[in-house]
């Protein structure tokens, strides 16, 4: 088994710098603590920025003493640091991706400094892989970096895990880089996120952007199949709900939490980093209300308000950091009485000693961000009541750990009225409530901690990349170019059946817009001039076009999937068909066309289609999904049969399909070769009724019957050119 190679943003260390050169102080977040708990078989190393050093010819040293520690050091310059990590990272993502879209920034000295830092860290990490790894990307800092691995390393095995909240479209298609981040995540054979609602906006954001439909949170991607899943992170539940046995010894007894319960009061905490996605100010503004309203409860609870600095150097933040002082500073002076302090306010970080004692003694919990990835601190809180059972946690529907904590008191944080009655609901709950809340909570997070999310991370790309690579293994065109030349060469007969719109052609928002270009129609004159070649257009398109733009050259043509067929340049009906069933189902094709923006009818001889390729992606599959119920009815007493196409539902006779239409070439024949490509579900009925030798090709994703992918219409032009160039060489 090969080695995991996390690459996260910063290493899980700091580096102290003292006189005789730096001390090592490992991390104890949730990240490290996961992943530290990962089988010690499984062999680690870790790839990431280590910090600021002072003196940059101590590189050397740190490097050396890193490496002996599984650690790789990415160095950054101060201007690196301004630019990708306080810019882009923190101006640009951090506030698009919480929906605070009037702080995001789109500097274009941000995005390169972006660009050039990923592929700084790419340069590292391309040295330290060895076959058989698995690559671990890790959240918004390094966005682009496993499409980065894949270009060099097409077959390793990546994966990438956002740490926030991945946004609705409506906001993430604002940001001008979007498919360049969509497309560097895409790299990965397993995304995961915290929450089923990030994984659904992600989906819809690579559908609606790049054009790739999810079945299943499975997306074929540049002939891969990519998996995007939920796995909500856990803590170290052990260590917080029996802290003491993590204490160090010098630490014990620092805090007296005695002091926060004198008198009997009511104790809230609320815990935050400083930033302006946690709601700070609104949960304050909340708890003046309370106490405004509800007077009998002054003097008889106290608001312990800790807030860790972060980002000191940012506008926002210090904005922030001033209007909480203020807001404390207000409260304080308008309640404050000999004896009580409405609010004790901390700006600083706590030990985790200190930290746990706090969750100890405190009777409820505000957890009220505005948005959040997850949010470990309300986890925290409830796994250090294992032994007391009594305590209350108010949480944020916002935030991510509210799909997993349900017992919890779940609250809007915009709505100020909501908070102060949660919080009242809070204080008068009753013991026997708040233990049955408290363990069910429990129960779930018990069981998924930090040590299992990784865990399970780690054996779903396992398993499901075992299973892409069996169900994908035999369509690489690649492996085998050599041996469809050898056989074209060898052959003195040859058969080839070509798709037209998505095959030969690129699809566009006019069907009328994609005639043959000049190097399409001298490469199937090129290979249609060969004696031993019989080339077959069989399309869906009615036949006036067809025959406009393809009837001047020597090849058959099967039309509307074999309804019309044209052989030596004169057309003819397959079958007799009635074409009256049109007037009773056009009029429902076009009430859906006047309701979705953008769609419209194609009527040919026998057949009608509704093509939606330029409306919404999602109105317009619900629109067929609509479609497909309103008429199955009719087709079902009429003989009809539903066709789905790439962004066309089509109805004709159900007697007519692009398989059948074969019969016209292949009976009575003796070939030594035939070659059939096309993109989309009506090319499969082709595909299947072909014999075992025929060479079959699918254009595209998605499951298929054909033996060998071509990516798109381009690698079908360079196969055809290919086989041409052949011909005129023997």
């Amino acid at each position: 088994m090969g080695r995991l190679v996390i690459i996260s943003n910063r290493l899980p260390l700091t580096i102290e710098k003292v006189d005789d050169g730096y001390i090592y102080h490992p991390s104890s977040g949730g990240l490290a603590t996961g992943l530290a708990s990962l089988d010690d078989s499984l062999e680690k190393i870790w790839i990431g920025w280590p910090g600021p050093i002072l003196e940059e010819g101590d590189q050397q040293q740190i490097i050396a003493d890193l490496n002996q520690k599984g650690l790789v050091p990415v160095f950054l310059s101060a201007q690196e640091i301004e630019l990708y990590y306080e810019g882009f990272s923190n101006k640009t993502i951090w506030p698009h991706f919480h929906y605070f879209t009037q702080y995001t920034s789109y500097e274009e000295k941000y995005w390169e400094a972006y660009q050039s830092v990923n592929s700084k860290v790419f340069k590292i990490v391309k040295d330290q892989i060895r076959p058989g790894d698995t690559i671990w990307v890790h959240d918004y800092q390094l966005m682009l970096l496993p499409n980065l691995v894949r270009e060099q390393f097409p077959d390793a095995k990546i994966v990438f895990f956002l740490h926030i909240p991945f946004p609705s479209f409506e906001i993430f298609r604002v940001l001008p880089y979007r498919k360049k981040l969509l497309e560097g995540v895409l790299g990965a054979d397993l995304i995961g996120l915290h929450t089923f609602g990030y994984m659904r906006h992600f989906l819809s954001a690579v559908y609606r952007i790049l054009g790739h439909e999810a079945t299943f949170g499975e997306i074929d991607y540049a002939n891969r199949r990519v998996n995007v899943d939920v796995f909500p992170m856990g803590i170290d539940y052990d260590k917080f709900a029996n802290p003491e046995q993590y204490y160090a010894e010098d630490r014990i007894g620092l805090m007296d939490e005695r002091r926060f319960k004198s008198k009997g009061r009511k104790i809230i905490i609320s815990i935050d980093r400083l930033d302006y996605t946690k709601g700070i100010s609104q949960r304050l503004k909340a708890f003046e209300r309370f106490i405004h309203t509800y007077p009998q409860y002054r003097g008889k609870l106290t608001l312990i308000l800790l807030v860790v600095p972060s980002r000191s150097n940012v506008d926002q933040y210090q904005e922030l950091k001033q209007e909480i002082d203020t807001l404390v500073g207000q409260i304080d002076g308008d309640y404050r009485t000999f004896g009580w302090s409405p609010v004790q306010y901390f700006f600083r970080s706590f030990s985790f000693e200190d930290l746990t004692k706090l969750y100890k003694v405190a009777d409820v919990a505000m957890i009220t961000p505005y948005r959040d990835g997850m949010n470990l601190v309300a986890k925290e809180f409830v796994a250090s009541k294992d032994r007391q059972q009594k305590g209350v946690l108010i949480l944020s529907e916002m935030a991510g750990a509210a799909t997993e904590l349900s017992d919890a008191l779940l609250v809007n944080p915009l709505d100020i009225n909501d908070l102060v009655d949660s919080l009242k609901q809070a204080l008068e709950m009753s013991e026997a409530e708040q233990s049955e809340r408290l363990k069910r909570m429990q129960d779930r997070i018990r069981k998924y901690t930090v040590s299992k999310w990784a865990r399970n991370f780690i054996e779903s790309v396992n398993s499901r990349r075992n299973l892409s690579t069996k169900s994908d293994a035999s369509i690489s065109i690649h492996n085998a170019k050599d041996e469809i030349a050898s056989g074209y060469r060898a052959a003195t007969k040859r058969t080839i059946i070509l798709d037209y719109d998505g095959t030969l052609m690129p699809f566009n928002e006019d069907p009328q817009a994609v005639f043959p270009d000049t190097e399409l129609l001298s490469i199937i004159e090129a290979l249609a001039t060969d004696k031993k070649n019989k080339i077959v257009i069989n399309s869906g398109r009615d036949r006036n076009t067809l025959d406009e733009w393809l009837g001047h050259l020597n090849v058959d043509i099967a039309a509307e999937h074999g309804t019309w067929i044209r052989i030596k340049g004169k057309w003819q009906l397959t079958i007799e068909l009635d074409d009256s069933w049109k007037t009773q189902l056009q009029p429902i094709l076009n009430k859906v066309v006047d309701r979705t923006p953008g769609s419209f009818v194609e009527e040919k001889d026998y057949s009608l289609a509704w093509h939606y390729r330029n409306s919404d992606r999602e109105l317009g599959q619900n629109r067929q999904e609509e479609l497909k119920v309103l008429l199955t009815p009719h087709t079902q007493k009429l003989g009809l049969q539903i066709l789905e196409g790439k962004k066309v539902l089509e109805i004709k006779n159900w007697k007519i399909n692009k398989g059948k239409v074969l019969d016209y070439w292949l009976n009575g024949t003796k070939l030594n070769f035939f070659l059939a490509i096309g993109d989309d579900a009506t090319d499969e009925d082709m595909f299947k009724v072909l014999p075992p030798e025929a060479l079959t090709f699918k254009v595209g994703q998605g499951l298929t019957s054909a033996g060998y992918r071509l990516e798109n219409y381009q690698e079908v032009r360079s196969l055809l050119k290919h086989l041409s160039n052949i011909g005129e060489n023997l």
